[in-house]
Parts: structure tokens; C-alpha cells; sequence
């Protein structure tokens, strides 16, 4: 496994708990004699970038007017307490920037790519509508990790925590560096929500090393005169994009004409591996604009399409710094339909493969409602000189650095973002409970939708019927989590962006 590294951190999720501190009541001695450094930077750096800067009064440059009247507000918080103080109607509007100081151990963003993680990507699901007990469904479990030497596995479901049921409050435990899991030995669905069973024992997990390769797995199926891919893809991590170009000369040679693309587990990532994955699914619309992008009043200079490329940049972590490789020629293939499985995990990137591919060939949905998520960011440092965009020009006094949402995205045509992408064939999560095993399966029922789909045939499967007789919930629970989805749209690289403006 190579070690690898993207310039710009992955947004996390929806609401979630940061590590940094976050507390109003978090104080500093205030002082009207001189600004406090690193707070100084957060508040600079915000009323240049942050895309809500004009909706956020105390983001207004009239508030450095008076520098008395600046010192003492900008003094008299922590800076973690200050930067979540700007937000626009955090928890709503703005559900996305976050601040971390590296000196501490940080969970929703990673400067490199080699993650502390126990290995398996789950799932909360509410037990009954309380929406207090929960479960964790497991998604997938990564090669090699902690969680597949424990014996953990796709499917299994995770009912207790350190002995403790799961809850809404302690799910976030799963997240710890060592946890004890009791999994379900049974689940069955009555009319009020789901019931569960243990298995006798304990399964201990420890947070490892990994550099996760979200091109995690590719299947061909043939049907008839189809040759049919299916590809799961976990995050838009540049650092592979190797990795996914190769993917699409598989399909290349294995004559694949139709696509099941699984984003259901994918939370977004870099904008230049997202653009690269529309050139290889269709390769007939080099040098159109494929997306575009939105800064605030301050940066409308940074505003402009991206457009589609036949050629992918490729990133190594060289002497532990990102550094750009070469450029690769991308394998396209000329699909006019693509099936793409969404969930409510699905977020930023993902969703922007959706829109705005489907303004060049068909693009049928099958799943859940996203995330909704049509913003992006660029990494903020304490670089004045270069408006704090600069990495290599940052302080070295601190390590602290900001994730705000710096610009929206559109499609082509700059048509208005739905608030969530609803799909064209909605599936019941539950469903899948029962019925989750490796990945490729037919008894998946969102494979097995596609598979229908793509050949008008009902797909032979054991399946297990979990239509359950309730309707409970999600409200992106699992997204919550920072390290399990929504890593977001963010730039790779600024500088270049704006040089090819």
C-alpha cells in the first residue's frame, strides 16, 4: 500500500462533534492593546473567504474600524470558540466548516491521506421511532485493517458499544481509539422498529494506520448481449487517481457498456478527481465546462467553470509533502447511461457527479435522499502574505487552520441545487439489513435495482424480504460523523485552480 498524500483536507459531514474545542465558554483574558495573534488570523482569513462572509454582521469590515472595539472581541474567545461564533446559522445553513488545531488529535480532516482508523465504515440506524437506540450497520471493512483481523464483516450489525447499548448520545464512540463492540445475532423487524438479539462475546477494535483505497471494488457482470461494470467508489481522493484511471482501462478492455457506479458510502473529496471521473465515463466532451464554481463578492475573480480534461493529475507524498507527479491520459469509455446507487451518505462530490453529469448523458439514481451538500472549501492557513492560502508561507507559531465553505457549486447551466438529491427509484434503508454480504451480490437491493434496470429482467436472488411495517427516520444520522462520510468538495490545489481560470 503506498503512502500518499492531497493538499487540501477532506470537509467532513453534517453536524458532528470536532476534537478542537468548541465552547463559548471557553475564554481568554481580554486585552484592548493588542490583537491576539491566532484569532486575528481566524478572523481575517474569514471575513476574506467565507462564502456567508456578508450574511455574518460580525464578519462586516466595519468591525476592524475600530481597533480597540476589534481587540476585545476578537481577544475574548478561543479561537475555535470564535471561528464557530461566524458561522451563518451554523447546524442549518452552514452544517460544513469546521477549525482544527493540529497539535491535537483531529478526526474530521487529515493533511495526509494515512488516516487513524479501526477500518470499518458503518451506519446509524434508529431502532424504533424514539430515535434514542440505535444501531450501526457496517457498510464495508477495509483490506488489512484492524476491523477484518478481528473477524468484523460487510453487514454485520453493531449493537452495543463498550457494553452499552448504542445510542444517539455514545455512537460517536465508535470513533475512539480502542472500542469493544457487541454485535446482533439476530434482527427482526416487528411493527414498532427493529429488534435485536446479541452475540455472546466481545469484538475489540484498534484505531491503525491506513491509507484506504476508495477504489475498493470492480466487477464484471454479463447479461445477455451487456457487459455490465460495477464499481464501488468510497471518496474522491486524488492520491488514487492513478488508481481510478486504471480501474477504467479494466472496463476498457472488458468492453463494458453499461455502469453501476456505488457512491452510497461516498462523502466527496477533491474537485479534480471528480471533474476526471466525468472524462472517464464519457470522454466525448473534452474542454466543456462541467461545473461551476461560486465564491463570495470579495473573490469573484476565483468565479469560473471547470472544465472536462483528458488528461488527470497524479499526487505522491514526496519528503512528507503533497507534491503533483505527472499527468496521466485519462481512459474514457463513451457510456450514455450510468446507474448510480446514492444514499443517505452520499454527499458533496458525489452529488456533483450526479448534477452535473446528467447534463450530458442520462444518469439514473437508485437509493435514498443525499446529504445535500453543494458547497466546497479550500484550506485556510495563517499565510496573510498570500491571503492565507499559502501552506508553505503559514506561521510556524501555531498549527492551527481553518475549513470554512469557501464557494458553492453549479451544473453547467448554473441551474438551482436541489436541497437534497432525491432518487429516481427510492429503496428503503432498512432493506438492506439481512441482505448486505460482499460486495457484488445480487441480493444487494440496490444492485439488484440496477441490474433490473439495465436488463428487464428480475434478478434470480435469495434475498431475504425486509420491507419492514414501519417508515422510521434516518435525518442523516450517520453523517454526523466526521471520519464515516461527507468529506466534502474541496480544492486541490489554489494556486493551479486559478491559473487555469
Amino acid at each position: 500500500m503506498k503512502l500518499k498524500y492531497i493538499l487540501k483536507t477532506l470537509l467532513a459531514g453534517l453536524i458532528f462533534t470536532a476534537c478542537s474545542k468548541d465552547s463559548d465558554s471557553d475564554t481568554k483574558e481580554t486585552t484592548t492593546t493588542k490583537p491576539d495573534e491566532i484569532n486575528d488570523f481566524v478572523w481575517k482569513a474569514m471575513n476574506s473567504w467565507y462564502y456567508w462572509q456578508s450574511n455574518v454582521a460580525d464578519l462586516s469590515d466595519s468591525k476592524i474600524t475600530s481597533t480597540a472595539a476589534y481587540n476585545n472581541f476578537i481577544n475574548g474567545k478561543t479561537p475555535d470558540a470564535l471561528f464557530y461564533s461566524l458561522l451563518y446559522q451554523r447546524g442549518t445553513v452552514d452544517r460544513f466548516s469546521w477549525i482544527e488545531n493540529s497539535n491535537e488529535v483531529v478526526q474530521v480532516s487529515k493533511i495526509a491521506e494515512v488516516e487513524k482508523k479501526g477500518g470499518f465504515n458503518y451506519a446509524i440506524y434508529p431502532k424504533d421511532a424514539s430515535n434514542t437506540n440505535m444501531v450501526a450497520l457496517i457498510n464495508y471493512i477495509v483490506p488489512g485493517s484492524s476491523a477484518a483481523l478481528a473477524g468484523l464483516k460487510r453487514g454485520d450489525v453493531i449493537t452495543k458499544i463498550n457494553g452499552s447499548q448504542l445510542t444517539a448520545s455514545n455512537y460517536n464512540q465508535l470513533e475512539n481509539t480502542q472500542i469493544t463492540i457487541t454485535l446482533a445475532a439476530s434482527v427482526q423487524f416487528t411493527s414498532s422498529g427493529l429488534l435485536t438479539t446479541d452475540k455472546a462475546g466481545t469484538v475489540s477494535v484498534t484505531k491503525a494506520d491506513i491509507d484506504e483505497n476508495p477504489v475498493a471494488y470492480y466487477e464484471k457482470k454479463t447479461y445477455g448481449g451487456k457487459n455490465i461494470g460495477y464499481l464501488v467508489f468510497n471518496g474522491f481522493k486524488s492520491d488514487y487517481n492513478d488508481e481510478l484511471n486504471a480501474a477504467f482501462a479494466k472496463m476498457k478492455l472488458d468492453g463494458i457498456n453499461e455502469l453501476v457506479l456505488d457512491l452510497r458510502y461516498n462523502g466527496g473529496g477533491s474537485l479534480e478527481t471528480a471533474v476526471a471521473l466525468a472524462q472517464m465515463i464519457n470522454g466525448s466532451f473534452t474542454n466543456k465546462p462541467y461545473i461551476y464554481l461560486d465564491f463570495n463578492d470579495k473573490h469573484n475573480n476565483e468565479d469560473g467553470y471547470e472544465n472536462l480534461s483528458e488528461k488527470v493529475n497524479i499526487f505522491n507524498l514526496v519528503d512528507n509533502k503533497p507534491t503533483f507527479q505527472r499527468e496521466e491520459n485519462i481512459n474514457s469509455l463513451t457510456l450514455t447511461n450510468i446507474y448510480v446507487l446514492v444514499s443517505f451518505q452520499t454527499a458533496s462530490a458525489s452529488e456533483l457527479t450526479i448534477q452535473c453529469l446528467k447534463k450530458y448523458i442520462n444518469v439514473i439514481t437508485i437509493g435514498e435522499e443525499t446529504v445535500g451538500k453543494f458547497v466546497g472549501s479550500n484550506t485556510l492557513y495563517d499565510s496573510p502574505s498570500s491571503n492565507y492560502t499559502s501552506y508553505a508561507n503559514r506561521s510556524t507559531k501555531h498549527k492551527w487552520q481553518l475549513q470554512p465553505i469557501t464557494f458553492s457549486y453549479y451544473n453547467k447551466d448554473k441551474d438551482p441545487n436541489p436541497v437534497k438529491i432525491r432518487p429516481d427509484h427510492e429503496i428503503n434503508p432498512y432493506s438492506i439489513f439481512l441482505n448486505l454480504v460482499e460486495f457484488g451480490n445480487v441480493k444487494d437491493p440496490y444492485l439488484n435495482k440496477a441490474l433490473e434496470l439495465i436488463t428487464g429482467q428480475t434478478m434470480r436472488t435469495a434475498a431475504k424480504s425486509t420491507n419492514p411495517p414501519f417508515s422510521l427516520r434516518i435525518d442523516n444520522l450517520a453523517t454526523f460523523n466526521p471520519t464515516n462520510t461527507a468529506k466534502g468538495l474541496y480544492i486541490e490545489d489554489f494556486k493551479r485552480l486559478k491559473n487555469n481560470k
